[in-house]
């Protein structure tokens, strides 16, 4: 029996916090229970190995029926029957200590599922993990002198775009086979990467980056601006470098690079094999559960639940397939069982291969995945946010290359409205924007899944599984009982329709009724969060975010306030010429934008200015102002927030405001002998300036990052708005709002209060006096502007 075969075995795992490395475990712990395990885990950026095990493993669902048996003693009981130790299969000597190297190397079996498992990784990713990986393996036991039992985890598509029978055997053994050395391909991949590093680095290269970078961020700042441009040119290199897999694979034959590097994985293993016994077992495509842990259980989305979804959806019409295609799939459940069978087998003096797979003796055709999809979600449909039904009552085929093609049109549109869109001066989160930047990148997804599963459905091979079946007629009934791998057994269209999209459906989590959905909307859970009392601090920008003016108006209405008609006219005029310069400035940099502004400042009064801006209070800011804004302001002091205004407008002329907040920080220009001097005294809070400003003040005052809140309307304001825990994009340019729906911060749209002055122009109210003892200096024209010396004669 496979149970007595194993007890008492120490059996490591890699790969064990994927999908079929997490139903082995879970299978060994429940149904081998005198096994030790071993996991050989990678670890994560900020999380230990254990926690990561913890976390991604054993609170998994398919964990339930343990928890229900073992009760109180689960964590006992897998904290005696697991050891986890960190390790990276795709680095050199695997990244294990002295004493895990020797831990590993002692187990009786290794069962190597790791791997990287998309079908469009980087050419060289696919190469150091699933062709190195197992060869690292190798290189540990033979340091150590180990002979454990090595199965590696391979898949049935090593076999390539072929027709007909594809047996047991190794590719060399194959009629059609190619003389291909695996050393050549690691060094040409390597090779490749440094060559396409070199070239992202070339000037031309580099300046389409950087523009690609503020055509995204705008004027947000050197230093942001700067990281999106390497990030841009990282995934220009590592995009090339999927471009390079994936057509070095099809050249050879095989349908991905995922399919090509195991092939090549497979060679490599045979040959380095040496006195370790090892055994290749090929699944096809891998979907949920049959029947264990528990009908469907699934984790993430796997293959063809995307295209399944994106029906259901009204996204998808088309299959990138024929309907008398076959497409080989089999549940997890089996290719663990098959895996613990051969296991308990024990290893035998050659290598070995199982295939486990359905198609040659009990294939599922398009037309019967189709159509049994088809009539599923007529029973069981999918609604929109209005209660309407959306999957499509036809799905039509076509062959990939002709759906891809569509699609890329589609794109097209879509990327060039996306443009447009993000230089058209609107603001605020509207449908429009939300739903073109949401279905562009639903497209997108669209399009990388047609192109999966046209390369697969290519494959017309039909994987022999007779040595597979010879393990399975040797077993006793009881153990084909407890470990199923037989895939005669499955109904396909009962299969799909009771035990396979109902949990997809869930996991996708897509509305299933008609009603509307109840409970609090999405901004209102995020508005609740920003609210709470648990938070630190409450940081705002002025202008268009707390106001619907900026440092243009207020320059208009203090140079203005002691004007006769005449020249207010004139200057108005000499304004609005000005004014698309203006705007040009500010969007290429926003602190050259007020350095060059505030000069305008030059001669002006001290004394006189402050006064005005006094007035400018209750006549420009609050007729301009937001109320749900102010009300938020005050709503963070209710709650026990600091409140800080950090904005680029001066300070002489929002000093009025102060009452409002704890604390404010503006800009400041400096002056002599009681006029101001136009030059700034300091750097502008502006883009990362901003943050920065933000940030040392929160550490003076003994505020955590994560629990502040940010408000800002501007693609330029993203410096600070990412330096929080809780960003708030109010009133956000087009740009803004793309980027806060990705991200998923919340947005507020604030408006104006109804029935107050709408004056075409920012101009102040006559200031009662002859306009001719306070005229405009004629050197506004040099940007020596002094409209707002009143009493220069």
């Amino acid at each position: 029996m496979i149970a007595d075969a194993l007890t008492g075995k120490r059996i490591a795992i890699t790969g064990a916090t994927g999908f079929l490395g997490t139903a082995l475990v879970e299978r060994l712990l429940r149904s081998v229970p005198d096994c030790e395990l071993v996991l050989v885990v990678r670890p994560g950026r900020r999380t230990d190995v254990r926690r990561r095990v913890e976390r991604e493993v054993l609170r998994n669902d398919a964990f339930e029926r343990l928890r229900e048996a073992w009760a109180d003693d689960f964590d006992d009981i897998c904290g005696r029957r697991i050891t986890v130790v960190s390790g990276d299969v795709s680095i050199d000597g695997l990244g294990l200590s002295h004493d895990d190297r020797e831990l590993l190397c002692s187990c009786d079996i290794i069962i190597h599922a790791a791997a990287t498992v998309s079908f469009d990784s980087p050419l060289d990713a696919s190469i150091e993990t699933n062709l190195l990986g197992p060869n690292r393996l190798l290189e540990a036991c033979h340091a150590e002198g180990a002979t454990p039992h090595l199965i590696a985890v391979s898949t049935c598509y090593v076999a390539g775009n072929r027709r007909g029978s594809a047996a047991e055997v190794f590719l060399a053994e194959t009629p059609f086979s190619m003389d291909i050395d695996w050393r050549s391909e690691v060094s040409a991949a390597r090779r490749t990467r440094a060559d396409l590093d070199a070239a992202s680095r070339a000037p031309d290269r580099l300046r389409r980056f950087h523009r690609d970078a503020r055509e995204e961020l705008g004027p947000a700042g050197l230093p942001m601006l700067a990281a999106k441009t390497e990030q841009l040119r990282r995934e220009w290199v590592d995009d090339e470098m999927v471009t390079a897999g994936r057509s070095r694979a099809t050249s050879l034959g095989w349908p991905d690079v995922y399919t090509y590097s195991k092939a090549l994985g497979e060679q490599a293993l045979v040959e380095l094999r040496g006195d370790v016994p090892i055994t290749i077992v090929r699944p096809s495509i891998i979907e949920s559960a049959f029947s264990e842990p528990s009908p469907g259980w699934i984790r993430g989305f796997r293959m063809a639940e995307p295209l399944f979804v994106s029906f259901a959806k009204g996204e998808l019409d088309t299959f990138p397939g024929y309907p008398e295609g076959v497409i080989d799939v089999i549940p997890v459940d089996m290719v663990a069982a098959a895996i613990i069978a051969v296991a308990a087998q024990g290893p035998t003096s050659e290598a070995e291969i199982f295939q486990v797979a359905s198609g040659a003796v009990n294939p599922l055709r398009f037309k019967v995945l189709t159509e049994t999809t088809m009539t599923w979600f007529q029973d069981n449909p999918v609604y929109d946010a209005k209660g309407h039904p959306t999957a499509s009552t036809q799905w039509r085929y076509a062959g990939a290359s002709g759906l891809e093609e569509q699609l890329d049109r589609a794109m097209t549109v879509f990327n060039t409205a996306e443009k447009i869109v993000n230089h058209l001066p609107m603001r605020g989160r509207n449908d429009f924007t939300v739903r073109l930047a949401q279905r562009r990148a639903g497209l997108e997804q669209i399009r990388d899944y047609v192109q999966l599963y046209g390369a697969y459905g290519k494959c017309e091979a039909l994987y022999s599984i007779d040595r597979t079946l010879e393990l399975w007629d040797s077993l006793p009934d009881t153990d084909q009982e407890r470990f199923g791998f037989d895939p005669r057994v499955i109904d396909w269209p009962g299969y799909i329709a009771d035990v396979h999209l109902p949990t997809v459906i869930t996991q996708a989590r897509v509305k299933t009724t008609p009603q509307p959905r109840t409970g609090p909307s999405r901004n209102e859970r995020l508005c609740t969060a920003v609210l709470d009392p648990a938070r630190h601090f409450a940081a705002f920008d002025l202008e268009n975010t707390l106001i619907a003016s900026n440092v243009v108006e207020t320059y208009a209405w203090l140079a203005t306030r002691r004007l006769d008609t005449p020249q207010r006219v004139r200057f108005a005029l000499r304004t609005l010429a000005e004014t698309p310069g203006l705007w040009r400035r500010d969007r290429r940099d926003r602190t050259d934008f007020l350095r060059h502004f505030y000069r305008r400042y030059r001669g002006a009064p001290v004394g006189q200015l402050d006064a005005d801006a006094a007035e400018m209070l209750s006549h420009l800011f609050l007729t301009k102002a937001f109320p749900a804004g102010l009300r938020r302001v005050r709503e963070h002091r209710a709650a026990g927030h600091r409140t800080v205004l950090i904005t680029g407008a001066l300070e002489l002329a929002v000093n009025p405001l102060a009452p409002l907040f704890d604390h404010i920080i503006a800009a400041r220009i400096d002056s002599r002998e009681g006029r101001y001097t136009g030059e700034m005294i300091d750097v502008p809070p502006t883009g990362e300036v901003r943050a920065q400003m933000m940030v040392d003040w929160a550490e003076v005052e003994g505020f955590e990052l994560s629990q502040g809140v940010a408000y800002a309307d501007a693609a330029s304001d993203m410096p600070m708005l990412e330096a929080v825990g809780y960003p708030v994009a109010v009133n956000p340019e087009t740009r803004l709002v793309t980027i806060a729906d990705k991200r998923g911060w919340l947005c507020e749209n604030w408006e104006r209060a109804p029935g107050g002055p709408r004056p075409l122009l920012p101009i102040a109210p006559r200031f009662g006096v002859r306009a001719s003892t306070e005229r405009l200096d004629r050197s506004h024209r040099r940007s020596r502007a002094t409209a707002i010396a009143g009493d220069r004669r």
